[in-house]
């Protein structure tokens, strides 16, 4: 293992901070349909510069979506897919614009406050079941695309817009893998687009594909024994001090 990081030039902290992080995010990510990139992402903004952090989370999210394409494929409501992707796309452009403004500190703590506000918004949300209009599909993917673009977490806005409207577990799950899968591959393109993409995440994902496997397998055990509510503490928690501990490294140590 040693002579393989060696070879990639991956130093091993680094290595095991993303087998850590890669791993329990795919667990929250298959378990809930959300939460892959708002665990991730923080934590790789601690070894590597925005672009890659992103890049890496998005193509880590992307290859997880699609080799698990069987636990959301045709389970979800169409009607509000087409508007909410639609937007997405608007979203993303102008969230990578942003991205590219943005030097290290600076990413960390808008990174972390965002997290921490997204979780605080979810914990305060509830399941229902109702028909969202067109026009709330459309704003929900652009604000998701903002983020998506910014910081490669697209979550937040349709996970509450789900909250809202779907108090089915397994469609409303369903519904975030899907939506997630057509982020990630708009946010890899917009990225590559504005000349973010380099080597480094894809030296990672290598490193990275053997812990989203476990994590994702454990998750989808977790989902089946226990879907539900059971998750929502253990997720926005965890969330939170993540976002909190990644705004104070960019205020006082960054």
């Amino acid at each position: 293992m040693t002579s393989l990081l060696s070879a990639m030039a991956v130093p091993p902290e680094q290595a095991i901070w993303v087998l850590l992080s890669v791993c329990l995010a795919a667990l929250m990510r298959a378990f809930t349909g959300f939460g892959f990139a708002m665990l991730a992402v923080p934590v790789f903004s601690l070894f590597l510069l925005p672009g890659d952090a992103v890049v890496l989370s998005a193509a880590l999210a992307l290859i997880l979506g699609l080799i698990g394409y069987r636990s959301w494929w045709r389970q979800f409501p169409v009607a509000p897919a087409v508007p909410m992707i639609s937007g997405s796309v608007i979203g993303t452009a102008i969230g990578v614009w942003f991205l590219a403004s943005l030097s290290v500190a600076q990413f960390q703590l808008w990174i972390g406050i965002s997290v921490v506000v997204a979780s605080l918004a979810l914990a305060r949300a509830e399941p229902r079941e109702r028909v969202a209009s067109a026009t709330v599909s459309v704003g929900t993917g652009v604000l998701s695309g903002l983020m998506n673009g910014a910081f490669a977490i697209p979550g937040p806005p349709v996970v509450m817009y789900v909250m809202a409207t779907m108090a089915n577990p397994a469609h409303a799950r369903a519904f975030l893998m899907m939506f997630f899968v057509c982020s990630n591959i708009v946010s890899l393109i917009m990225f590559a687009w504005a000349d973010l993409v380099t080597p480094q995440p894809f030296q990672l994902l290598w490193i990275a594909l053997p812990a989203m496997w476990l994590g994702n397998l454990l998750g989808n055990w977790a989902f089946e024994r226990f879907a539900g509510e059971a998750y929502r503490p253990v997720v926005v928690g965890l969330c939170i001090l993540i976002g909190m501990s990644i705004s104070l490294k960019a205020l006082f140590w960054g």
